[in-house]
């Protein structure tokens, strides 16, 4: 049997591409991706790890103001990659306005100085499209590109936290978190091609947990070629060549509403029994 430590996993922002908020969207959640993950030791907080800074990263910044959180003294902050839906919450995170808050914003893109990195969150709040600008939030932020992050953020000797870049416009990122057995691993933003990838299935082996990108049908997959997305299938194939635990769908069209993911969870349920279609606020221990 496993024992202690294990990972929590809660997601503020499930939905892709632009964040929804008609009637009919409500039960799966309109926010796009934001994905908090905590390694816990002996029920305490050790590492805060939020994957993206979609419109969701907002709720949880009330969290953490409100003390829901524990322990959120420095938020490592990581990034997928850097399109519109995975970055535009950053300015409505409360505490980034918190003067003793420190936060550490990582992408392994090792192409992209830190410089570059930070002025992609610059451009995005100058004053044309935002009232505060990042350097006026108030937060300490530090950016990191290099495995630097590792000593900075005092990341413990038996956590693996480790990367593989995977196919969408403009690049992306899997990550995968170990910790004494057990595996959390997130794939969004990730396109396989007329089958599915075999480095992706490997990066995915044996994890307990595994949240995937799944926008399209496999009916509209074949009209999205190159947009850098998955489909349900390619999600569960993943899963089963993979010999994963759990399935998370997530990065749910725009378009597909409670009712459409309601029938999905179903039949995708009937071939895989341990998967689920990712909800705002769904909380799950690994």
């Amino acid at each position: 049997m496993k024992s202690q430590p294990v990972w929590q996993v809660k997601f503020y922002g499930v939905r892709g591409s632009t964040p929804v908020c008609e009637k009919g969207f409500q039960l799966f959640g309109g926010n796009t991706t934001c994905i908090y993950t905590d390694y816990l030791l002996n029920d305490r907080s050790k590492m805060i790890v939020v994957f993206d800074a979609g419109t969701g990263i907002r709720a949880l910044g009330k969290d953490i103001i409100n003390r829901k959180i524990p322990n959120t003294e420095n938020i490592f902050l990581v990034f997928t990659h850097f399109h519109w839906d995975h970055i535009q919450g950053l300015p409505f995170f409360d505490p980034a306005y918190n003067p003793k808050q420190k936060i550490s914003v990582f992408s392994p893109l090792k192409s992209m100085k830190v410089s570059r990195l930070k002025n992609i969150f610059e451009v995005q709040m100058q004053k044309e499209y935002f009232p505060v600008q990042l350097d006026k939030m108030g937060a300490e932020f530090q950016f990191f590109n290099t495995e630097e992050y590792k000593t900075h953020f005092k990341i413990e000797e038996h956590i693996q936290f480790t990367y593989r870049p995977h196919n969408h416009p403009g690049g992306a990122f899997s990550y995968r978190m170990e910790a004494n057995g057990r595996s959390v691993v997130i794939c969004t933003d990730l396109e396989h091609g007329e089958s599915v990838d075999e480095k992706v299935v490997e990066f995915c082996r044996d994890a307990d947990l595994l949240i995937h990108d799944a926008q399209y049908t496999d009916e509209e997959l074949k009209s999205h070629r190159g947009w850098g997305h998955s489909s349900f299938s390619q999600a569960v194939e993943v899963a089963k060549l993979a010999h994963v635990k759990h399935l998370i769908f997530t990065h749910h069209d725009p378009d597909h509403d409670d009712e459409f993911l309601q029938e999905i969870e179903s039949q995708y349920q009937r071939s895989f029994p341990n998967c689920a279609v990712a909800k705002e606020g769904m909380e799950m221990m690994v």
